[in-house]
Parts: C-alpha cells; structure tokens; sequence
C-alpha cells in the first residue's frame, strides 16, 4: 500500500490530500451547525412564523372586487395580471375603513413609465414608449384607462412596437421592403400581440421568390437556391431586417 501510494505523482498526492482536509472541515462544520441550520423542517417552520409575525399590510386584489368597478374592467384588460396594489399601494388599512384611508393614485407620467419606457430588453410586442417624445407632458391617464389601457387610436404602423427593427430595416438593403411583404399581420395582433403572432416565412423558397438565380427581380443579388444554404434557412444565416449586401 505504501508503495502504491509512493508511485502517485506529487501534485496529483498534494491534491489528495487537499481534497481530505476540505472534506474533513466540512463535516466539522456541519457538526458545530445549530440544528435549525441542517434542518430544513425546522427552518421552514422558523421561517413562516419570521414571517406570519409581521403586520399585514396588503389586502389582495380580491378585496377590491367588492367596492370597485373598476375591479371587473381591469379582469378582462391588459393589466387583468397586475395586483391592485401595484400601482395603488398596501390597502389593507383602506379596506378595514375606507372612509378614513385612502389608496393611492399615481398619476404621474414617471410611475407609468417604471415599467413602459423602451427598454431593447423588453420583449417584443410590450407596450414602450419613449416619453419625451410621447405625447410629452401629458399624464398618461388622460389618454389611457389604467385599469384597461388600451390605445385610443391602434398603432398603423409596425415602428409602433418594433422600434428597434424599424431603425435596423431603414439602414439596410430591404429599407424600401413594407413589412408586410414578409410577415402577414391580423387584426388581433395589433390589439394582443403577444397572443396573436405575425406570421413569418418558413421555406426557403420564400426569399427566393427574389434572390433565385432565375428571377426577374431587379438589383436584388441572386443565389443557387439548389446549392447555397443546402438545407438551412435564409435566415439562420441572413438577418432579414440587415441582410448583407453581397
């Protein structure tokens, strides 16, 4: 045995050993833990009591079904997966007597924007609006419901939403292309766009209604739809709203 340990390379023996100490501090470690620490039930159990010691401050949405209207307006909005106390504050106090506690009410073009100023991370199709150039200066209650903010007028135009790719497509080779030569909107997507998707092009054959070899199309740059690309898709190598150029 000695000797087979002999015959293990020194780093591979300091490695060993390093991994022995490590093991062996651990379990040391665990050993000196006060039980509510290696206990998950008895941390649970510590944990809800911390936290059911606390004052209540929130009275949930489903208290203010009662009173308010504007309850079963928001159920079938936009905001129908918004808590009331988002924007209206803890209200606990306001439904025990709402005579004498009022919620709040934000009326500040800053609040809305906490969550609908453009922001390229946001997922596309999310309501974004750039405020200074959004109708400025104007509360964005005067225009919107908040409890169902629907648009007063349905954007025309696709830059609505798709402000970024609107910017990238006005740079490149297709800037003279609508979008709709490509995707096919229904009327649902502009009022629910995360629900009702636009379509988008699945075959190949699409673009080469205009980059084929044997089209007619002018100044568009041509391609062997049977040899270029073989089995992929235009644009898992071609951005479509920046395709390069040659």
């Amino acid at each position: 045995m000695i000797r087979l340990i002999h015959r293990i390379p020194d780093a591979l023996r300091r490695v060993l050993v390093l991994f022995v100490v490590v093991i062996g501090i651990a379990l040391l470690v665990r050993m000196l833990l006060p039980a509510e620490l290696k206990d998950s039930g008895i941390h649970v159990k510590t944990t809800i009591e911390h936290e059911m010691a606390k004052p209540v401050k929130y009275a949930g949405s489903d208290a203010c079904t009662d009173c308010h209207e504007e309850a079963k307006l928001k159920k079938e909005g936009y905001h129908k997966n918004l808590s009331c106390e988002t924007c209206h504050g803890a209200a606990k106090d306001h439904a025990e007597n709402p005579t004498e506690t009022k919620p709040t009410l934000p009326r500040m073009r800053e609040f809305c924007s906490g969550c609908h100023i453009y922001n390229p991370s946001r997922p596309s199709g999310f309501p974004q609006i750039v405020p200074a150039a959004h109708n400025p200066l104007k509360p964005c209650v005067e225009c919107h419901n908040p409890h169902d903010p629907r648009p007063p007028k349905t954007p025309a135009e696709c830059s609505a939403c798709h402000a970024g790719i609107a910017r990238t497509k006005a740079l490149s080779p297709h800037v003279q292309l609508e979008c709709t030569v490509c995707h096919s909107a229904p009327q649902g997507h502009k009022l629910s766009p995360r629900v009702v998707r636009a379509s988008i092009p699945a075959e190949r054959a699409f673009c080469g209604k205009c980059h084929a070899k044997d089209v007619g199309a002018k100044d568009a740059p041509k391609v062997d739809m049977l040899t270029h690309g073989e089995k992929y898709l235009c644009w898992q190598c071609h951005y479509p709203h920046m395709p390069e150029v040659q």
